[in-house]
């Protein structure tokens, strides 16, 4: 009986253990949400002012973040896009050789590179290169105390730091998310060629016919809303750098986790929308 009795407390105390940690954590992950949407008022007020009063908008660092996150990313994402559309050309040959459809190797290869393919890359190349990079930076200001030194001087953090880095990003990552499509395709062309006796022009031919101007909006719609998604999870996290060295790398890891699961959970939200519009 005594056995008993003290293995059904150590099973009540882990049981308590858990839901203590599931509570705590759910306390905190519901905290982070409400501090978020707070950050993401601030910056909705900040974008307002701007709008307002243009001579507020700081051109200058804008035009800086689109050359460090739009042309400096442009070589990664070309290689990156190229292989990929190697790689879906090449294992969807085997399947349309075995039915004499080779020719619809360009529907393959345009559909799922422009409407899925080319935007989530894209965006999942540059949360972990710039969004890590906004977090970083942001953070460390914050553990150097510059941002505090910002706001005794009556400089808003949001106007200064956050809103060139989104600006910049909303009008980068749609040009680069275009760069993609070229290079995917041009892959899947050339594993076409080689694998399944697809010439260029019959590539092409086929590509206008499949692929609706519809298929491309889609993809690069899909891109200002990843962009704000990398932008703002990057400057959150940076702002919330406390302490050291360590915290900057904590937060920076954080923020590429989060910036990629937010970025894939949207991608599919819009994937049902479409789906529910016959888009």
């Amino acid at each position: 009986m005594l056995a008993v009795f003290k293995l059904g407390n150590s099973v009540l105390k882990a049981n308590s253990n858990l839901f203590e940690r599931t509570g705590k954590s759910t306390v905190a992950i519901f905290k982070q949400l409400v501090e978020m949407f707070s950050f993401v008022g601030e910056t909705a007020v900040a974008i307002a002012k701007s709008v307002i009063e243009p001579k507020r908008i700081r051109w200058r660092p804008i035009l800086f973040n689109i050359r460090s996150a739009g042309f400096d990313a442009l070589p990664i994402v070309g290689l990156l896009s190229f292989l990929l559309g190697v790689v879906v050309a090449y294992q969807g040959a085997d399947q349309l050789r075995q039915y004499g459809a080779n020719i619809f190797v360009a529907d393959l290869v345009g559909l799922s590179m422009l409407r899925e393919f080319a935007p989530l890359m894209t965006a999942i190349i540059i949360a972990g290169r710039s969004g890590s990079a906004y977090a970083a930076q942001i953070g460390t200001m914050a553990v150097t105390e510059e941002i505090d030194a910002m706001r005794t001087l009556g400089i808003s953090p949001q106007e200064m730091l956050v809103l060139p880095k989104l600006l910049a990003l909303i009008i980068a990552l749609p040009l680069l998310t275009v760069f993609a499509d070229l290079f995917g395709v041009f892959g899947g062309m050339l594993m076409a060629r080689n694998q399944l006796d697809v010439g260029f022009v019959e590539f092409l031919d086929r590509f206008v016919k499949a692929v609706s101007p519809t298929a491309f909006m889609v993809g690069v719609g899909k891109a200002p809303v990843f962009a704000a998604i990398i932008a703002i999870v990057g400057c959150y996290q940076g702002f919330k750098t406390k302490g050291g060295a360590d915290s900057v790398g904590r937060q920076t890891t954080r923020s590429v986790v989060q910036s990629i699961f937010l970025v894939i959970v949207a991608d599919a939200l819009f994937s049902i929308v479409f789906s529910l519009l016959d888009l």
